[in-house]
């Protein structure tokens, strides 16, 4: 039975070291040396493998450069050592959601979904810190995150204060910088092949994360700097301008696959359709019959014996064929009164669904920030959160970049007041759609935040699945007959389930014997599944099973494909009726064609139990065991 080592797999998450390293080995064996003191990448064969292209380490080069850079990605490499645990008193329809909000660190939190959700996701929207003077900068702690996390949000005594970055400290931009680079470089994991990333930003740091993304996603990923009309009015106390407008940096993983949906036609570009003969195609618009480029230049004579001839400079768009079967279609317009230049009927009905969008977008269309204090207010939340973004904002992007008859991945890691998961459930009640969100948050202090004392919210987290549940119980009110996904489980983050191994040198025999029990006492089976589905790359919100079999509890997850019992003493008595139990229902699968089966180590008697049990489930052909 093979085990699954608590300092390799269980303690921590995806190593994105270990993987660049193995797809050098993939891509070039000669590259990659093992020796005495570890894993080596020869830059002698690099060298003569890439030819006449320089390799260099010089630090004279094009590109945005900040003290903490290095750190910072290195930072980003750093595998987590804590773990996801489930709230479920916090969620609704635990059992049956796909939806996912998540209370932590999301420099960790981003950590933790790498295995499980590593080139899955759709779209991802962030409304970022943007660096006013005012707002946190969370110190990311580069020995231990999670203790540091625990201290910062009062989990555990001691540490400091999240604090505001003041321009006054001198590491105004730098300390930006190093807050939101580590988390893009884990976000673009994330992203499926043809994702894409909308990051609202204001003047402030548009230039340095322009930048910054150019380097995570490639400058050739790059899709549009959308400017968003924030406010309707002008500040005339402003002492320059006033600020009317934010930046919505747009990215794709891969830009030649991206294909977006059209923008929603508006009520005035709906209107220039019109049917004034009653054509049985619908409404339709008059377009010209010449083009700017072309060959042709040759006059035309229609069925009424007008001959139309392309403007001096100009050509004709569709060849005599094509003329001829429009105008016996009465598909050509020549006017009320007939004797007008000629036009093509463009047919509504044919046309795409939406049009191109355009990289200016406008209160009246999307909204703004009056319209997102509303949004609030509509919910009984008004006045509790600074500086929300509209849904019909977020609901943009999500109606351009992804589909409803998919179960599209949004992600939202700076999740704040929660719009993107309001703007994801409304989506979906619109269009019947079947996008899933992920939403994570810092359960930040609301010390300098307004809020109602009544709501008895102490953190911004708690605001953000506030606003989701108010936003679930409003659609079942207004749509009862909407029978969409209406619920979102709610996980923290934590320290491991895996008991940190930190020996006594004075006392080695005791610290020895506090480990024989290897997992966390208080922690329950569904913190340690939670934990072992990312571990294994499982979806957090996969369909779970449980039976009692032989007095213990049994999880089988995703179907089948993944059997758990996580009893921690399983007498010889129980032995042979819990593994025949375990048979019977793997047998039950019939669509679970490879089977994972996972106890605790801790659980056996002696290597003979442990062996005992895994030559009755391998007769039975559960092959691939491991203990915890």
């Amino acid at each position: 039975m093979e085990k699954i080592a608590a300092a390799d797999s269980e303690a921590q998450s995806a190593d994105l070291v270990a993987q660049n390293i193995e797809q050098l080995k993939a891509l070039f064996p000669e590259l990659v040396t093992e020796g005495p003191s570890g894993v080596s990448v020869n830059v002698d064969v690099l060298k003569s493998l890439v030819g006449d292209v320089a390799i260099t380490d010089a630090d004279e080069k094009y590109g945005l450069n900040w003290h903490g850079k290095r750190s910072a990605r290195q930072l980003a490499l750093t595998p987590s050592m804590g773990t996801l645990r489930p709230f479920k008193e916090k969620s609704l329809d635990w059992e049956t959601t796909r939806n996912l909000m998540i209370e932590g660190d999301n420099l960790e939190v981003l950590k933790q979904l790498q295995k499980s959700y590593a080139g899955k996701v759709k779209l991802i929207y962030i409304d970022p810190p943007y660096n006013t003077g005012k707002d946190f900068v969370y110190p990311d702690n580069f020995q231990d995150n999670i203790k540091n996390y625990l201290k910062m949000t009062g989990q555990i005594e001691g540490g400091e204060r999240i604090s505001s970055n003041f321009e006054t400290s001198g590491r105004f931009h730098t300390d930006w910088l190093n807050m939101i680079y580590p988390r893009l470089k884990l976000a673009r994991n994330l992203l499926c092949e043809d994702g894409v990333i909308f990051m609202s930003i204001d003047d402030g740091e548009v230039a340095n994360l322009r930048k910054l993304s150019d380097e995570i996603f490639g400058e050739e990923n790059f899709i549009a700097n959308v400017v968003w009309q924030k406010k309707y009015t002008r500040s005339n106390d402003a002492k320059w301008f006033s600020d009317n407008h934010d930046h919505i940096l747009v990215y794709a993983k891969n830009k030649s696959l991206v294909k977006f949906n059209g923008q929603e036609r508006n009520a005035d570009q709906i209107r220039a359709y019109k049917n004034p003969d009653d054509h049985f195609k619908g409404p339709w618009k008059a377009t010209p019959l010449h083009a700017k480029s072309g060959t042709n230049t040759k006059p035309y004579t229609f069925n009424n014996g007008i001959v139309w001839a392309p403007p001096k400079g100009t050509y004709r768009r569709f060849n005599d064929a094509s003329m001829r079967q429009m105008d016996e279609s009465n598909e050509i317009w020549f006017g009320e009164k007939g004797d007008q230049t000629p036009q093509k009927k463009s047919f509504l009905s044919e046309v795409k669904q939406g049009v191109t969008p355009v990289t200016l977008w406008p209160y009246q269309e999307v909204g703004h920030n009056h319209e997102a204090n509303s949004d609030l207010k509509a919910l009984g939340l008004g006045g509790i959160f600074d500086n929300p973004k509209p849904v019909r904002l977020v609901q943009r992007m999500i109606n351009l970049a992804t589909s409803p008859d998919k179960e599209h991945i949004v992600l939202d890691f700076f999740a704040g007041s929660g719009t993107t998961a309001h703007a994801v459930l409304d989506a979906n009640a619109q269009d019947q759609g079947n996008r899933r969100f992920i939403c994570v948050q810092l359960p930040e202090p609301l010390d300098n935040i307004n809020h109602d004392e009544a709501l008895k919210l102490e953190n911004i987290a708690e605001i953000t699945a506030e606003r989701i549940r108010r936003s679930i119980n409003r659609l079942r009110e207004n749509q009862p007959e909407y029978a969409g996904d209406l619920g979102f489980r709610v996980l923290g983050l934590s320290t491991s389930n895996v008991r940190a191994w930190n020996p006594q040198p004075a006392n080695l025999e005791q610290s020895l014997l506090e480990n024989v029990n290897h997992l966390v006492d208080e922690r329950s089976e569904e913190d340690i599944l939670c934990e072992l589905l990312l571990k294994l790359g499982h979806d957090i919100c996969v369909p779970i099973e449980s039976r009692t079999i032989a007095d213990h509890h049994v999880y089988s997850i995703s179907g089948g494909t993944l059997i758990a019992c996580f009893a921690r003493s399983i007498s010889t008595s129980d032995l042979e009726a819990l593994a025949s139990g375990i048979v019977q229902w793997y047998q039950e699968h019939e669509s679970a064609a490879e089977v994972t089966c996972v106890f605790l180590d801790e659980a056996f008697a002696d290597d003979v139990a442990k062996l005992n049990m895994s030559a009755i489930l391998q007769q039975s052909g559960i092959k691939n065991l491991r203990s915890l």
